[in-house]
């Protein structure tokens, strides 16, 4: 594995591949991680991985500074998984200059679920990922570049960057990956007490519900989805959580659903704080 920090050591690296497969990440990985760097070694000549933690896309009281740093037990799993190319920047060979030049996602999809608690966060992702994509793809004509699942709103939000900027990408979908009880893996797992361990599965079982509920009510969603979602945020919050929202939305663009979207149409989204952690969480319906 060739370990490279600076984007013109990283273009001499890939100078001899025509196609990239790319997984952007920002450390402290996990199985879902390695699951994404062995979905993307098939898909081209040379599979890349990114560590960099983003200062762009934390808002400031948000957890940046304590955002775990697993360098050596990262660039192991990563030996193993069979990655070519690790992309490990500085936040001064990313940004030299203070980044203000940004990409601003169309609102109507990037304001509103994730956005509208963390305002401004998917402008750091779309910033940083444009910037990573320019890095490893430069000179190519074709490329993969894959995201998880879990993150489904950012998932939308980049595969539409990619595609008004007519970038030679294919950008693939990683299925989220989840522990035996059913909790969707995450970096932020690390920071649940046992006894937090044990409850965050309840986030998932909530939304499995809350979708079950809302294929049964197809025909009314417009009129019963708001009770629905008011009624799961109630219970997921006796159980002594502090839920953001959970909701029943269509795949195609995150709006609300309209009568007659059934099963194959919706999905369901979550985001609740656990203690002092926050999980998110999908299930396509």
């Amino acid at each position: 594995m060739h370990i490279v920090h600076t984007i013109p050591e990283l273009r001499a690296a890939l100078a001899a591949y025509s196609k990239p497969a790319f997984v952007p990440t920002m450390g402290n990985l996990h199985d879902g991680h390695i699951a994404l760097v062995r979905q993307a070694k098939p898909l081209g000549d040379a599979t890349v991985v990114s560590i960099f933690v983003n200062r762009l896309q934390f808002l400031p009281h948000e957890d940046f500074d304590s955002y775990p740093r697993t360098w050596e037990a990262d660039c192991a799993k990563l030996q193993a998984a069979g990655c070519d190319v690790l992309f490990a920047p500085r936040e001064s060979d990313l940004y030299p200059q203070p980044q203000t030049f940004k990409v601003q996602p169309d609102p109507q999809l990037a304001d509103i679920l994730e956005g509208q608690f963390r305002p401004g966060f998917f402008t750091g992702v779309c910033t940083v990922v444009m910037k990573l994509l320019s890095a490893v793809f430069a000179g190519k004509s074709q490329g993969v570049a894959v995201f998880g699942q879990k993150d489904y709103q950012q998932l939308m939000v980049l595969r539409r960057m990619v595609q008004q900027f007519a970038l030679p990408i294919d950008v693939v979908a990683g299925q989220t990956q989840r522990a035996a009880d059913a909790l969707a893996l995450s970096s932020r797992n690390g920071y649940l007490s046992e006894a937090e361990r044990a409850e965050a599965v309840q986030l998932s079982l909530a939304l499995q519900a809350l979708g079950r509920d809302a294929v049964a009510a197809a025909q009314a969603l417009p009129e019963q989805c708001a009770a629905l979602e008011a009624q799961a945020m109630q219970a997921l919050g006796a159980r002594g959580w502090q839920p953001d929202y959970l909701t029943v939305r269509r795949r195609s663009d995150l709006q609300l659903p309209q009568a007659g979207d059934g099963a194959g149409a919706l999905v369901v989204l979550g985001a609740a704080r656990l203690g002092n952690t926050r999980l998110i969480d999908n299930f396509e319906i």
